[in-house]
């Protein structure tokens, strides 16, 4: 007998509408993005065959933590919506990391067709990280103490470089890995009964700088006629933040928009530890 989609909710309390829009909507977007990056960013690279890459030395492994944080808030965000649909935790859990592995790890096998790159185990094992950050703290608390964000602000790093860096602010917000800090936020006693608000977070970030090459940490280049050589290191943060999903409101529009800030990083004062100094920046994103 078949089942009209019409029905709302079966005896699970999976809302069966629900999931067939989120299931149709997850499809549109893995095969439509897919295609979009095999006609835009792929159709000059595709090779001869398939191939893998060793990467796990580039770009002091900004990129690395890169896929873990796409991970982490693909399997959230696929997790979220499968609830919404009425699946129960585990379920979603599965579904959620099914779907976000899945996703990751094509982009990967498109990778190992090209010339230019390579399928990558790191990172795949990065991708897979995030993932598991986000599944292990739903399996044993039942929430997330520990969040996974994002801050970026124009290096001045990506004009040296623009074939590489980018030479718009949309290309260098993905490809500058100067200009990105990832950031891991969570409330400084993992509690909800405290004498902090629960809205308030502690927040340890990583980012680099003077990386304009891959592998080389010593770059030397030609600008305005000028020689400009560029040491890479390394950059380490403390700062507060604000867990906006701990602001309480009854309000589902709102609820949903304090869970899309939640994968930004909010600028604060910050302490900086970088090539053997530690500095206070009054403000940084």
């Amino acid at each position: 007998m078949a089942i009209s989609v019409h029905a709302q909710n079966d005896s699970t309390g999976i809302n069966r509408k629900r999931t067939l829009y989120s299931s149709i909507g997850v499809g549109a977007a893995w095969t439509g993005s897919m295609g979009g990056l095999a006609t835009l960013w792929y159709s000059d690279s595709w090779g001869n065959g398939f191939r893998f890459f060793n990467d796990g030395k580039e770009w002091l492994q900004m990129d690395k933590v890169g896929h873990a944080y796409t991970g982490y808030h693909l399997q959230r965000n696929m997790h979220n919506l499968y609830q919404w649909a009425g699946w129960n935790q585990h379920q979603s859990l599965m579904i959620s990391g099914l779907i976000s592995t899945g996703y990751l790890t094509t982009l990967e096998i498109f990778d190992g067709f090209s010339d230019n790159w390579g399928f990558s185990w790191w990172d795949m094992a990065a991708n897979v990280a995030g993932v598991a950050l986000f599944t292990s703290q739903e399996l044993i608390w039942g929430e997330q103490y520990v969040k996974l964000k994002f801050s970026s602000s124009p290096s001045p790093y990506a004009k040296y470089r623009p074939e590489v860096l980018g030479n718009t602010y949309a290309s260098r917000l993905l490809k500058d890995y100067n200009g990105q800090t990832y950031w891991l936020s969570f409330h400084p006693t993992l509690k909800k009964d405290n004498f902090l608000p629960n809205w308030i977070n502690l927040s340890v970030g990583y980012s680099i700088a003077e990386k304009l090459h891959g592998i080389e940490n010593v770059f030397t280049t030609t600008y305005n006629n000028q020689i400009k050589q560029f040491n890479a290191y390394r950059q380490y943060f403390l700062s507060f933040d604000i867990d906006f999903e701990a602001i309480p409101t009854n309000k589902k529009w709102l609820r949903t928009t304090l869970q899309l800030l939640n994968h930004i990083k909010v600028p604060f004062p910050t302490l900086a530890y970088y090539q053997q100094q530690l500095k206070f920046q009054p403000i940084y994103f």
